[in-house]
């Protein structure tokens, strides 16, 4: 008789050939979109040197818009294959123990002239006894940037957007809070779907993404909104027992 292990692995595989099939699509859709912007460039230096006196400057004005056109065009496209790979990659994620605080606190200050920017306050409660946690810093703060990213899009006018961390159950929770326009529940119902988007040339992907990683971090993530009252994002991790909290200078203990 199979094992379930013997049933699951061939699934497995199969998705492990699916995704290197897909990127590597992906990779050679992206050659020759960049060859194609690299040639609209050159082109459009030509068109920069035309005589502004010379009698086809019209037609010249024409034809550089449409250069930039297939330029922004190219440009979109190169984003799209870029989350596309980053959604359909299989990471094997190096979870290390780390202070989430820390974490969030660096990519805030990273973030702030961005918020600054949009005019978006940004305000930390972040619980200084919260328990430490096992991450892959690069993978998780790329989840987390895409969810900052998104909270100051969804504040038109500027407005405010809370951090804050504290434990929660046998984990510890992040909750990013904003006061913007909110979703429908509609809307709510279909954010995690690949490809489902709102906003003019986005991709769909961020929060999937955003949900794979959380996941494969053997947390969740779930999304509270309504129109005119603001969005709040809340991610749990498990935080091992074993590990003392973020502010602990003890060592970690011996297997």
């Amino acid at each position: 008789m199979s094992s379930a292990a013997e049933t699951v692995h061939p699934r497995a595989e199969t998705y492990a050939e699916f995704a290197a099939l897909v990127g590597a699509l992906a990779h050679e859709i992206r050659n020759p979109l960049s060859t194609i912007r690299l040639n609209m460039e050159l082109l459009a230096e030509d068109f920069e040197n035309t005589d502004p006196q010379s009698p086809t400057k019209h037609r010249d004005r024409r034809a550089k818009a449409k250069i930039e056109l297939v330029r922004e065009e190219c440009d979109r496209l190169q984003k799209l294959l870029g989350d596309f790979l980053d959604f359909a990659r299989q990471e094997s994620l190096t979870l290390e123990p780390g202070s989430l605080n820390v974490e969030i606190d660096q990519l805030l200050d990273f973030f702030a002239p961005r918020a600054h920017e949009a005019n978006v306050e940004l305000v930390r409660y972040l619980d200084p006894e919260l328990p430490m946690v096992r991450l892959d810093r690069e993978t998780f703060r790329s989840a987390l940037l895409n969810l900052l990213i998104n909270a100051v899009q969804a504040m038109d006018a500027g407005g405010q957007l809370v951090v804050r961390t504290r434990p929660s159950g046998l984990g510890v929770a992040i909750e990013l809070i904003d006061n913007g326009q909110g979703m429908s529940e509609e809307t709510l119902a279909k954010v995690f779907r690949a490809f489902y988007t709102t906003k003019q040339g986005g991709s769909g992907l961020g929060l999937p993404t955003a949900r794979k990683i959380v996941e494969a971090h053997g947390g969740t993530i779930d999304i509270e909104s309504a129109p005119g009252r603001g969005t709040k994002v809340t991610i749990w991790l498990p935080a091992p027992p074993r590990l003392p909290t973020a502010g602990a200078r003890t060592a970690l203990p011996s297997p």
